[in-house]
């Protein structure tokens, strides 16, 4: 049974940074690409990064390019979100998710889905 499970939000001021962990119980980690979306309330959720099996290509959000890093361990089944200069609109549940496919950044892509962790950036 395939079992993602974030961890790491919390509440930050503007500007701050924080680190969310996407730990999976998934046979064959390393074949997996590995995304990160969010949802804010009233909004449809949206892609936010995602990583290539190897690690070596990533895509972002045009939103977050320069500010959010993703990478992996797969060694510990394991997805990062390093967020730096976060902003209000940041302020969502962010999921952790993995596809079978090579290069996907829609949330119908993905295959599974953990249940999200709260972000929350103040002014």
């Amino acid at each position: 049974q395939v079992q993602l499970v974030e961890s790491g939000g919390g509440l930050v001021q503007a500007g701050g940074s924080l680190k969310l962990s996407c730990a999976a119980s998934i046979r064959s980690f390393s074949i997996y690409t590995m995304g990160w979306f969010r949802q804010a309330p009233g909004k449809e959720r949206e892609f936010v990064a995602a990583i290539r099996r190897r690690a070596t290509i990533t895509d972002y959000a045009d939103s977050v390019k320069g500010r959010f890093t993703i990478s992996r361990d797969n060694a510990k089944n394991t997805v990062y979100l390093q967020m730096n200069s976060l902003k209000p609109e940041d302020t969502a549940v962010y999921y952790c998710a993995a596809s079978v496919m090579f290069q996907v950044t829609t949330a119908t892509g993905y295959d599974y889905w953990g249940q999200g962790t709260q972000v929350t950036v103040s002014s």
